[in-house]
């Protein structure tokens, strides 16, 4: 752990149903970011290996030095206590009010109401900690109580989004819950039904939780209204403070026996749509996990290190495709396999990749083609988790380009080889610290002699291409193999700049 402040940090839980499901999840005392997993996808044979990840609460409370203080009931521990530390660990029970299993009349939940009471919390953390603004970590749903919060309940009050530090979310539907099958059938009966209050994940009431109440339109959404949008502008969070972990993995989500996930359909995490899962503009990145379970993302390394690394790294890293030119062939669609991993973790970080439904399509757009820049990966880096201290921050950056021929929309087989590359390279970034220098190294793999754990960087870093301060840029150009594919100027450009 490093010596800079704690902000206090935030649970937000997910949707849990009608009474039976908020009577079950009220009975765990941190609303389930205590549990952990024991499957990891490596391993030999085709084997999951056994990988003990205690929880991310726990973890933090290890690794980032933050304490959980509860002594029977953390709202009464707060109301109690005049001053606490900046470094704790809060669960929103925003539910408890909607159970029956405390006796008395139980609550209609409203998401509205828990953002309410959200803020409550938020000013309440501030007030006893000191601390300026707390961090926010939601899954699911509770990314839509976050953002009402941020997006609602703030405006409304004429107050701005500066009690929020950041904001994490772990497979949000921000832009709401749609059906492969049905034709839309089944999301219409579920917004006028509202069965089991499931209507907030659709449109109307998504705009009625989201929008400020000046702001609203009595009919309903204008058309093209898209809820994944955070509006910008004074008083709001910045995007690039928000980060939304998408999962890829559909076929471990058994919840009713896998049939959300079929309704849902393979391009999800088993109930949210990969497309609807992030909001535009925000930080992101995509892991081959589910939305809950076994292999969910919540109880996972990948989401784990994905978090701790937003909320408390020192630099970020945003790579690009640049000065690219396409072959003029109309007939062929271009997709590329991205996948980022950093020294010393046993998971992949981010991974964008056809056969997950979610690859980078090329040439979309005439811009495109032409060489407009494509992001291909950010990540954030912690120069106090590196194993010396004398060491660069190391990360890959792996990118497969993928051609398909198509004609009038159909897949030409001819001379079709599936999943066959027709580039593949790693690229292999060590980023410098104060200790070991400041700057940028980069080496294709394929310029490497034996293994990546044996390569040391060596010489100057690559010259930093912007004077401005507090931003380094470096710019590496794809191997020769790559011209014929995306000409000789194609480059990856790398851009490094301070994280707080």
């Amino acid at each position: 752990m490093d010596d800079t402040p704690r902000l206090p940090l935030v649970y937000v839980r997910g949707f849990a149903g009608g009474t039976r499901g908020i009577d079950k999840a009220v009975d765990d005392p941190f609303y389930g970011f205590n549990e952990g997993s024991t499957h990891i996808r490596v391993g030999a044979r085709n084997q999951p290996y056994f990988h003990q990840f205690e929880s991310p609460l726990l973890r933090l409370l290890r690794e980032e030095g933050y304490e959980l203080l509860v002594k029977g009931d953390q709202a009464a521990y707060l109301a109690e206590h005049d001053e606490i530390p900046a470094n704790t660990v809060w669960i929103h029970r925003f539910y408890d009010r909607s159970a029956t299993t405390w006796g008395g009349s139980p609550q209609e939940y409203r998401l509205e109401n828990a953002a309410v009471d959200l803020l409550d919390l938020v000013d309440r953390l501030r007030e006893k900690t000191g601390a300026p603004a707390v961090n926010l970590v939601a899954h699911s749903m509770g990314g839509l109580i976050c953002r009402s919060l941020l997006q609602k309940v703030l405006p409304d009050r004429g107050r701005g989004a500066d009690c929020v530090a950041k904001l994490f979310t772990y497979g949000t539907p921000h832009g709401g819950i749609t059906f492969d099958l049905g034709g839309g059938l089944f999301e219409r009966v579920r917004d006028t039904l509202g069965i089991a209050g499931a209507d907030i994940f659709g449109p109307r009431r998504m705009y009625e939780y989201l929008t400020p109440q000046a702001e609203q339109d009595p009919e309903g959404p204008p058309r093209g209204w898209d809820a994944r949008e955070m509006p910008q502008g004074p008083g709001t969070l910045p995007v690039e403070r928000v980060f939304c972990l998408v999962g890829t993995d559909p076929t471990d989500y058994d919840v009713a026996f896998g049939l959300s996930s079929a309704a849902v359909g393979p391009h999800s995490d088993g109930l949210v749509q990969i497309e609807r899962a992030y909001v535009p503009g925000a930080q992101r990145a995509f892991v081959h996990r589910s939305h809950s379970g076994r292999y969910g993302m919540v109880n996972s390394e990948e989401g784990y290190q994905n978090l701790r690394r937003f909320l408390f790294g020192d630099t970020r890293i945003e790579a690009s495709l640049v000065d690219f030119r396409l072959p003029g062939d109309d007939d062929l669609v271009w997709q590329g396999d991205v996948r980022l991993s950093v020294r010393g973790l046993p998971v992949v970080m981010h991974e964008r990749l056809a056969a997950h439904w979610c690859p980078i399509q090329l040439g979309a757009s005439a811009e495109e083609r032409q060489g407009a820049p494509v992001p291909l990966a950010t990540t954030f880096l912690n120069s106090g988790l590196r194993q010396a201290a004398d060491e660069p921050m190391r990360f890959i950056l792996e990118l497969r380009l993928i051609s398909l021929r198509e004609r009038r929309g159909i897949l030409s087989l001819g001379d079709h080889l599936e999943q066959t590359a027709d580039f593949a390279d790693t690229l292999v970034i060590d980023v410098g610290t104060p200790q070991a220098g400041p700057g940028i190294w980069a080496t294709w793999n394929s310029e490497i002699e034996g293994a990546i754990r044996d390569h040391y960087v060596a010489g100057t870093p690559r010259v930093d291409e912007d004077p401005a301060p507090g931003r380094w840029v470096a710019h590496i150009a794809l191997p020769a193999t790559a011209a014929p594919l995306l000409g000789g100027d194609a480059r990856i450009r790398l851009v490094a700049t301070p994280w707080t």
